[in-house]
């Protein structure tokens, strides 16, 4: 297949996340990924880049268990973000940093992350996986899905390009991504469940994990709210989806017997959706079914407009 263009996702995970450290609270990003179709660089490549810099931060005995961000203007891949942290609170359990990342003079994002030390013998409970969900093995991965659906003749000529594209772009990914069937649980709610994993990476330390699975955490998960809305790129109006940007991401970690580089189930699910934003719900698995982590997402989530002209006149109300 063909290679992809400039701006491409790095090969390596390690690389996705590099920052140069320019000062003691001061960090730049050293590559940035523009997404197909998206607005800006990759979410989940800010927010690690963000929590790697807040980890040089902190003292090694403290160790991630939570992040909350926000998005405040999509970043370009063509200038680096610059990443500074401040250094909140140093407490005996706990301690807290702040990060603002700026671009061309301008806040693009922000991070309140917290750092605790490891306390064993604590109760210990949590939800369990799903159950039914395929193994990673009965899997296949996107990029050979799409590939096969490019062979389909069913598919229509002027779809062909757009899976293409998508099936590059995966195949190039450091992260590797197995979907599985879209179920509903008893309670009804719709669940979708995407195995996925670093490609070819040695076993982190556990600060590096986190980092890892910070960057992971923004895939595939505020697509849930377009599917249940049933909302498309290629459905005609008014299920076309128009817009999907992420507004805010958090992470809450709990467990430290995890590998980023073996097979995580992400299960995810909507919450609520209307205005034109939705909130996601998410948890991370592994594949013996202990709990590593809880995410959540708000995002815009918008119809595409009825015909070009409702759109010139959204663009021109915005400028207003």
């Amino acid at each position: 297949m063909d290679e992809v263009a400039s701006n491409a996702e790095p090969k390596s995970i390690a690389t996705s996340l590099e920052v140069e450290q320019l000062d003691k609270n001061l960090f730049r990003s050293k590559t940035l990924w523009l997404p197909k179709n998206a607005r800006g660089v990759f979410g989940g490549q800010v927010i690690s880049q963000a929590v790697v810099s807040a980890t040089n931060c902190v003292d090694p005995e403290y160790h991630l268990h939570s992040l909350h961000s926000y998005f405040i203007l999509s970043a370009t891949p063509s200038i680096p973000v610059l990443y500074y942290v401040e250094r909140l609170r140093d407490g005996r359990s706990y301690a807290t940093r702040s990060v603002k990342a700026f671009q061309n003079g301008k806040l693009v994002f922000t991070m309140t992350c917290s750092f605790q030390k490891d306390e064993p013998g604590q109760p210990i409970h949590q939800r369990a996986m799903p159950p039914g969900v395929p193994s990673p093995d009965a899997c296949k991965l996107v990029e050979d899905v799409l590939e096969e659906r490019l062979a389909d003749p069913r598919i229509p000529e002027y779809i062909k390009p757009w899976i293409k594209e998508n099936a590059i772009e995966r195949r190039m990914s450091p992260v590797a991504v197995k979907d599985t069937p879209i179920f509903r649980s008893q309670d009804g709610i719709l669940n979708q469940a995407f195995w996925m994993k670093a490609k070819s990476i040695p076993k982190y330390e556990l600060p590096f994990q986190r980092c890892i699975l910070s960057y992971m955490s923004d895939l595939r998960l505020l697509g849930i709210a377009a599917t249940e809305l049933g909302l498309s790129r290629t459905r005609p109006w008014p299920r076309t989806l128009g817009m999907m940007s992420t507004l805010d991401h958090t992470v809450w970690f709990y467990s430290n017997d995890f590998d980023v580089g073996d097979w995580l189930l992400y299960v995810v699910n909507c919450v609520a959706a209307g205005n034109g934003r939705a909130v996601v719900f998410g948890q991370w698995f592994t594949q013996a079914g202990k709990l590593v982590a809880v995410c959540t997402q708000e995002g815009v989530v918008r119809i595409a407009p009825k015909t070009p002209e409702d759109g010139a006149r959204k663009q021109i109300k915005s400028k207003l």
